[in-house]
């Protein structure tokens, strides 16, 4: 549709015009957030580099500030999230700050500012053919599903409110998205699913005879958890 075309294109540039802006704005934040990263989380990089699914279940580096350690057992693995969750790094995903270098995917054009969570490239392969849906847009910073309960809420219910946003997408609801967020930020509502540090990992639904999964390969072992 005409209406749709003229929509992602004046999407993207306020995208790029936003997260450029606020990438300058921030940059004190950004650097002190770096420098709490790096006296409190331990040995290891500043960021929490991943590989994700964009548009299209396009794989793209989405970039974070770490939250956990690298602590690991007398065996060499990793430990648990909950156990490598430190109190800073609590605080940066209670406040979000941990997303901010995210703003620089955005000005890639791997990432909108709202939009459905790039979530992990082994869930590809899990999703009903209606999940796989959700990447018909670019992945976002917050979205529709994290206004609505974030972590809290169970993964079949995100991804109907993921394709939800993926039909019914218009400026007026990505404002109202945005508006949303600030509140529930201020308010550190839904960070983790009740029981854990962060959400869950999706194992797959039960999807009817015939509908099938969308299909995919899966990525390598994760290093920081699943922070959806």
């Amino acid at each position: 549709m005409v209406w749709r075309t003229s929509y992602d294109a004046l999407k993207r540039f306020l995208d790029v015009l936003a997260s450029g802006v606020l990438l300058v704005v921030l940059s004190p934040l950004l650097v002190l957030t770096a420098v709490v990263v790096r006296l409190t989380m331990g040995p290891g990089p500043v960021l929490f580099v991943q590989k994700r699914p964009g548009r299209d279940a396009r794989p793209f580096a989405m970039y974070k500030f770490r939250t956990m350690t690298q602590a690991r057992d007398a065996s060499g693995n990793l430990l648990p999230d909950h156990a490598r969750l430190t109190r800073s790094g609590k605080l940066l995903r209670s406040t979000s700050l941990d997303e901010w270098p995210e703003l620089y995917n955005v000005l890639r054009g791997d990432m909108s500012i709202v939009g459905p969570r790039p979530l992990l490239m082994e869930y590809l392969e899990l999703y009903t053919l209606e999940q796989a849906r959700r990447h018909e847009v670019r992945p976002g910073i917050t979205g529709w599903a994290q206004v609505n309960g974030r972590n809290a809420v169970g993964w079949d219910e995100r991804f109907k409110m993921d394709v939800w946003y993926v039909d019914h997408r218009s400026l007026s609801l990505d404002v109202r998205i945005l508006f949303k967020t600030v509140g529930q930020v201020f308010g550190r509502e839904g960070i983790s699913e009740e029981g854990q540090a962060t959400m869950s990992k999706f194992a797959g639904s039960a999807y009817p005879p015939g509908e099938g999964s969308a299909g995919s390969s899966a990525e390598g072992p994760e290093t920081e958890g699943s922070q959806p």
